[in-house]
């Protein structure tokens, strides 16, 4: 009698972990696919000019100091979302894809 309520015990347990490990796999697929709708494409051709963010300016940047770095020339996608990117100064250089962002030439509009 004894032995047969701790099988039933046992295997209430492993029911509430099987379970569990669904729920947490739901969880994760939920989260990912909410994370990857809002991850916004950037698609870049070569030469177009583009923005690099500096990471590094982030406790006191100043007032008015932007942390989007001058406009550089995009070169080549390279594999895992790293880029060639072009300056004058430095030369051809790898940085994250995700650190760029398209530069937009033109007048500015006075309000």
């Amino acid at each position: 009698m004894a032995g047969q309520n701790r099988l039933l015990e046992l295997n209430e347990l492993d029911e509430f972990r099987n379970e569990a490990y669904e729920n947490a796999e739901t969880y994760k697929e939920n989260s990912k696919e909410f994370h990857d709708k809002r991850i916004i494409r950037k698609d870049f051709q070569q030469g177009d000019k583009v923005l690099l963010f500096n990471s590094r300016l982030k406790l006191f940047p100043g007032k008015l100091m932007s942390r989007w770095y001058r406009p550089f020339i995009f070169v080549v996608l390279l594999p895992y979302g790293a880029v060639r990117i072009h300056s004058e100064k430095t030369g051809h250089f790898k940085v994250n894809g995700q650190r760029l962002k398209h530069y937009l030439e033109g007048p500015v509009e006075k309000c």
